[in-house]
């Protein structure tokens, strides 16, 4: 069978596969391949360094060669891997094999083809490809992502800033504040939650079947082997892996710097589905616009509908994400005795995650772009809204002592529509310094907006 976008079982494959294009080399089964290669190639250049009598340095020419076989790696190599898999029914073995193969021509590397995959688990060599990946797909995909969600609102909020919004609490008229302070707000939210996925420590294991260099150690006992693999994960590529060493494991690598990355990744995404959902109501109540593309249609039978597609396809995958996200998380970290095979199937999900992660930042993005402030829209809520300044006048009334501030306010205000005369009756009987009530007279809804502006500004 051939497979094409419309025959494909995952959206991300099939409907939005061009969308995701960037993070396909990084997340799926072809480029865990490549990661594999590249652990097995670095493994087996710094055994060349280690001194061994048994194994001498490679040549200049085969340094360059080994490394070209990881720079150049392409979907035919994954093909010939996936053949020998057909035959040897082990991923990883297959990759030992595909590398051995490529040695046939060079007298040098075949003399040396046994330290390929030498003392090393499988394990070793998934784990720090699974890092590989996130690696790639944090730094190169969803970061990036997220930098330019930010930079879009943040460009926003200072645009945005002066402009006054009513609020609504509890869906309910309340004070004032501005377009630009609402964004702002979720500026400082993501960004704080954009620092913790970038903090993250990516981590890396090479200690053998159960962790201990039992293998390792059976052929060079008095190598120092833990400093060995140190040096192979710590080092930067590409003679080293560019990870963190973890020092401590069973068979596999516990996870749980993947739980904390894939939690801060949730997180991050549950700031966008409050957004997303709060923009769906700003443009439902009429303060966003949203530009019109050329031969869209909103509804098969509403002309009129330009509808917020773009923020309820947001909402849709950042849930989508979530959900593999936390289950990524939750069992993860969890394994029978030194090994069982339960996070390897769902380990091969985690492309999927981010996947679906990236595609609602893209439609974020897209959505975004689209908006424009319908700024007599803003206007007419909040001429409509005089009661919000009942705060104000009270506050004012509190601080000169007038009794029963609060519930004066409460008798004019609460449940009825509200006029200004009717504010400026009660500011004129009130007994407070003639300053004052000049300045809650001269007071609107829209001039009632405390330090939204700079606090906007500032974000």
């Amino acid at each position: 069978m051939t497979l094409s976008t419309i025959s494909a079982l995952s959206p991300l494959d099939g409907r939005y596969a061009g969308r995701l294009a960037p993070l396909r080399p990084l997340m799926s089964e072809q480029g865990y391949m490549h990661k594999r290669v590249q652990v097995e190639i670095c493994w087996f250049i710094a055994l060349s360094d280690a001194g061994f009598a048994e194994f001498k340095p490679l040549t200049p020419g085969a340094r360059t060669y080994l490394l070209g076989l990881v720079k150049n790696f392409s979907e035919a190599d994954a093909g010939a891997i996936k053949e020998i898999e057909k035959t040897t029914n082990h991923d990883v073995k297959a990759v030992e094999y595909w590398i051995k193969s490529k040695f046939e021509a060079r007298p040098e590397l075949r003399a040396a083809s046994e330290f390929v995959h030498f003392a090393c688990t499988s394990e070793d060599i998934n784990n720090t490809s699974h890092a590989l990946q996130l690696k790639g797909g944090r730094d190169l995909v969803i970061l990036p992502a997220i930098d330019g969600l930010v930079d879009k609102l943040r460009s926003m909020a200072r645009a945005y800033a002066e402009v006054p919004m009513l609020s609504r609490t509890h869906g309910q008229t309340a004070s004032p504040t501005t377009v630009g302070k609402e964004i702002a707000n979720v500026v400082v939210r993501l960004a704080a939650a954009r620092e913790k996925i970038a903090a993250v420590k990516l981590l890396g294991k090479m200690n053998g079947a159960v962790g201990n260099y039992n293998a390792h150690l059976s052929a060079w006992p008095d190598f120092d082997w833990e400093a060995f693999s140190r040096k192979v994960v710590e080092s930067p590529e590409p003679l080293g892996l560019g990870l963190t060493f973890q020092p401590y494991s069973i068979q596999i690598e516990p996870h749980d710097y993947m739980a904390e990355l894939f939690d801060a990744v949730a997180r991050a995404n549950t700031i966008l589905i409050d957004w997303s959902r709060d923009v769906w109501g700003y443009v439902s109540l009429g303060y966003f616009k949203q530009r019109l593309r050329e031969g869209e249609i909103g509804s098969s039978t509403m002309p009129h509908k330009v509808n917020p597609i773009d923020f309820e396809n947001a909402e849709g995958n950042l849930g989508l994400a979530n959900a593999i996200l936390r289950h990524l998380s939750e069992k993860l970290p969890v394994s029978r005795w030194q090994r069982d095979l339960t996070d390897s199937t769902v380990l091969r999900n985690m492309g999927v995650a981010l996947g679906y992660a990236a595609l609602a930042y893209h439609s974020l993005g897209i959505g975004l772009g689209k908006l424009e402030l319908n700024e007599e829209a803003l206007v007419a809520d909040l001429d409509r809204s005089w009661e919000v300044l009942a705060e104000p006048i009270q506050t004012v009334m509190r601080r000169y002592g007038v009794q029963g501030a609060y519930e004066k306010l409460k008798e004019v205000t609460r449940g009825k529509t509200v006029r200004a005369e009717d504010l400026h009756a009660l500011v004129r009987s009130l007994e407070i310094p003639a300053a004052e009530k000049d300045r809650l007279l001269a007071m609107t809804p829209a001039s009632y907006i405390g330090k939204a502006a700079e606090l906007a500004k500032r974000a």
